[in-house]
């Protein structure tokens, strides 16, 4: 391949169209209490790509793809023309997106699309807001025309970009007619329909679907009920989350310990530490092995129960079973302690999770900072915030507003103005709901005199804050 334009190698630098999901099944990654995935590491190593159309104008768009096509010393392969459609289709209509393919065909004699090119075509279609879905089939019938009938990527595409587009109902309604055209979708789909469905309507709804489509030989398998049994949990309704394993048991399918600890969870949110202990013994006997995930939810839900105890008989169990406890083992037994008014057996536990090799992470140290200020060991809490400072810790929401509260209470306004300071410095809250906390306790405390020259200092900064920020880390809702 000969030299290309700067526009059209960025273009290509990163793969734009997504691989269909691989044949081998795999579960979603375990969360550990709270049912949200583990933040992702924020560090981006991606690079942004140039669109080389500037304007939807089709006769625009066709001289720069003739400019393109003319500079480059070979001719375009499949994988430019999929990018530069794209990146067209990005700012344009359907229409004219379609007028674009047609003229790089036109002039291009050597470039033969294929079905990743319809697919593209596709994809912008289902973010047109028509409940008809015209623009839909109007592609389908392009790629039909073409020679291209759908497949199940087909499928798989369009039910996850109306999805993505918040067409929900759209995309059930795709479904079923592509189901009908022998472009049955797999189970990934399906799954991932379910999915969405449990996140945005009631569980009859997803009954509903469920039970059409089975006429198309698409049946629940233990994915789908571990998406419905997670959806109840969070809800709140163990009633029905019990009720489903007992459902998907009947079809023939073992719950793994994926469905116990989403079970378990539930109980947790509920506060509810016999039935999290009862889950656990109902896993053991029906011998499913548990893993880390499990007794991390355990020694949270009886720690947030004030079992602390009990929490702890459960850290050496998990340890002669083979499970090493983590940053989430301690901070909950922590927070239960805190909770019990034991910041000081808090602070001990931490002594004893450093001497295990396992590193205290920011909610360790804000679950800390919370409950030595609750419990009144202001320098203790002090001398944490300070080393919190010299690693560039930033402040959870609870942490930040006990400490200042605190020092309001003790009189040493300067120092909670130090702490305001800190917290929009390191990004840890919004500049405005860090300066409301700050005014709220100043106005209530010993301090009333000084907020008139405190707010103006602290006004400054909402007058010419810095960049937006992210909220503070919390920890699994604790606290």
């Amino acid at each position: 391949m000969g030299k290309m334009s700067p526009s059209v190698r960025s273009l290509v630098s990163t793969s734009l169209i997504k691989k269909p999901p691989s044949s081998s099944p795999s579960r979603k990654p375990q969360t550990h209490l709270t049912g949200k995935t583990p933040p992702q590491n924020s560090g981006k190593t991606q690079t942004q790509t140039h669109n080389p159309f500037t304007s939807p104008n089709l006769s625009d768009a066709k001289r720069v793809f003739n400019s393109i096509a003319t500079s480059a010393r070979n001719s375009l392969d499949l994988r430019h023309h999929n990018a530069l459609l794209q990146s067209y289709a990005a700012i344009s209509t359907v229409n004219d997106s379609i007028a674009f393919f047609n003229h790089m065909i036109k002039t291009q004699p050597a470039f033969s699309p294929e079905r990743s090119t319809y697919h593209i075509l596709l994809a912008q279609s289902c973010t047109v807001p028509d409940q008809t879905l015209q623009s839909v089939h109007q592609v389908l019938n392009f790629m039909v025309n073409n020679g291209f009938h759908p497949d199940k990527v087909t499928t798989d595409i369009a039910v996850r970009s109306l999805c993505l587009a918040g067409h929900v109902d759209e995309a059930v309604q795709v479904m079923k007619q592509m189901a009908l055209k022998s472009a049955v979708p797999d189970t990934y789909t399906y799954n991932f329909l379910v999915k969405c469905l449990c996140k945005s309507r009631v569980l009859s709804t997803v009954r509903g679907f469920i039970d059409e489509m089975k006429s198309f030989g698409l049946k629940p398998d233990l994915v789908t009920f571990t998406i419905m049994i997670d959806n109840v949990a969070n809800s709140k309704n163990l009633r029905e989350a019990t009720r489903l394993v007992d459902e998907l048991e009947k079809e023939g399918f073992k719950p793994d310990c994926y469905v116990y600890n989403t079970i378990m969870k539930g109980y947790c949110m509920l506060s509810k530490g016999n039935e999290v202990v009862q889950v656990l013994k109902e896993m053991q006997a029906k011998g499913v092995e548990s893993d880390l995930v499990t007794y991390n939810t355990l020694i949270f839900g009886l720690s947030k129960c004030g079992r602390v105890m009990d929490a702890k008989k459960y850290l050496r169990i998990m340890v002669e079973m083979g499970h090493f406890p983590d940053e989430v083992t301690y901070t909950s037994l922590m927070n239960g302690l805190c909770r019990k008014g034991d910041a000081l057996g808090a602070v001990a536990l931490l002594s004893e999770m450093q001497a295990q090799g396992c590193r205290p992470n920011e909610c360790t140290y804000n679950t800390l900072l919370h409950g030595l200020c609750k419990g009144r060991l202001l320098e203790k809490g002090l001398e944490l915030y300070g080393l919190m400072k010299k690693d560039g810790m930033k402040l959870d929401t609870a942490s930040y507003g006990t400490l200042v509260r605190t020092l309001c209470r003790a009189g040493r306004i300067a120092d909670a103005y130090e702490v305001f300071d800190y917290a929009v410095e390191s990004k840890s809250l919004t500049n405005v709901s860090a300066y409301l906390t700050l005014e709220a306790t100043v106005k209530q405390g010993p301090g009333r005199s000084l907020f008139g020259s405190i707010s103006t200092r602290a006004l400054s900064v909402l007058i010419d804050p810095p960049s937006p920020v992210c909220p503070g880390l919390r920890f699994a809702n604790i606290g």
